[in-house]
Order: structure tokens, then sequence, then C-alpha cells
């Protein structure tokens, strides 16, 4: 089932369920997607607001920005369930022959590139909400700073779910490009995410105890 189509409750049954799909990676793509959401509230909160004239263009242009990645997120958690389940299709091919064996073998390594470039797609879509996150606690209302700061929070979790779904699968991938590449990349989005959300976090929280 589409998650479009699902309750929140039936997710999490799912979710909590011995069923292999959703996991992790759906889990983490909806933390961005909530993110996301909550980047949306506060420019909606900002827009039309007294005082805040000056910055309206450009919660009009977040606002914009945080709909598409919450669409995008919303696509990916589809996608880490798809991608999960084709492999887990791959490892229960027949391997009776040694015909079988290839291809059983060539299939999962394809499978596997495919369920490591999914949450790859969410940690990358998750920094992209985290310097939105950034703008928003920036310039948003100050009435919901707060929701700025749990944004990123949400964000870099996702991040960071995210690259533990890369990290299980690339010391099973052969190409040992694909897997150095993802792991370098992963790497890097979250030594940068980490940073930022963190810099946003202390300054909610100072603007909140001020």
């Amino acid at each position: 089932m589409m998650i479009e189509n699902q309750t929140l409750q039936s997710f999490l049954s799912d979710l909590a369920s011995a069923k292999p799909t959703p996991g992790g990676g759906s889990a983490a793509a909806v933390s961005g997607a909530m993110g996301a959401a909550l980047i949306s509230m506060v420019a909606n909160l900002t827009i039309g607001k007294k005082g805040y004239e000056s910055v309206e263009n450009e919660m009009n242009e977040q606002l914009t920005q945080s709909e598409n990645l919450r669409n995008i997120f919303i696509s990916l958690i589809d996608e880490d369930i798809n991608t999960f389940n084709q492999l887990m299709s791959a490892y229960k091919l027949p391997k009776d022959t040694d015909e079988q064996k290839l291809e059983r073998s060539a299939t999962i390594q394809l499978r596997l590139k495919d369920a490591t470039l999914a949450p790859l797609s969410i940690a990358k879509t998750a920094l992209e909400g985290i310097l939105l996150a950034q703008r928003s606690a920036q310039f948003g209302n100050t009435m919901v700073i707060s929701d700025a700061g749990v944004a990123v929070e949400m964000l870099l979790s996702a991040l960071k779910s995210a690259a533990l779904n890369v990290f299980i699968n690339a010391p099973s991938i052969k190409d040992h490009t694909f897997k150095e590449v993802a792991l370098k990349e992963i790497d890097e989005l979250m030594i940068r995410g980490s940073s930022i959300a963190e810099q946003v976090f202390e300054n909610v929280k100072d603007k909140l105890k001020s």
C-alpha cells in the first residue's frame, strides 16, 4: 500500500510488526517529512504577519521549497520500501544451478545498490531541509522559532538514520567504486548536516532563553 493511502496508525503498526518493511529507512524519510512540514508551518505563521513584511518573499520561497521537500520525502518512503522488498526477493531467487547462482548474485548486487541509493537520497534531501530550517530559524516568526528548532532536529535524525541504512548495505556491495563513492558522500552529508544542525539548535535555544 502506498504510504499516502495509509493512516498513521496503520503505518506504525506495520513498522512495529515482524514484516521486513517498512523499516528504518522509511522511518528516516517520515522524520524528514515531518521536519519539512514544520518548516512549512513556520513559513505559514510568518507570511502576512505584522512585523514580518520584509521577509515575506523569503518565507513564500521557503514554503514552496519545504512543500516540495515534503513531497519528495513521502515518495522516498515508498522508494525505500520498494527497493528493500526487491532486495529480499533477489535473495529468494533459485540457486540450484551455476547459471541460477550467477543470475541470483548479479541481481542481489543490483538490488543492493538500489537499496543504498534510496537512503542516500533521503540523506541528501534531509540536508536540503536542514539548510531551509536554518533560514526559518533566522527569519521566521519568533513565536514559532522552537518549531524551526524541532524541524532541524527531525531532519538531522532523518539524515543520520538514513546513513545507517547506507552503512548496513555497504559491506555486501562488491562494486568497490560504487561503495567508496556512496560512503564518502554519506560521510560528507553527515559532517555538514550535523555542523549546521548544531548551530541552528544552539541559536534557537539561545533565543528561547533570552
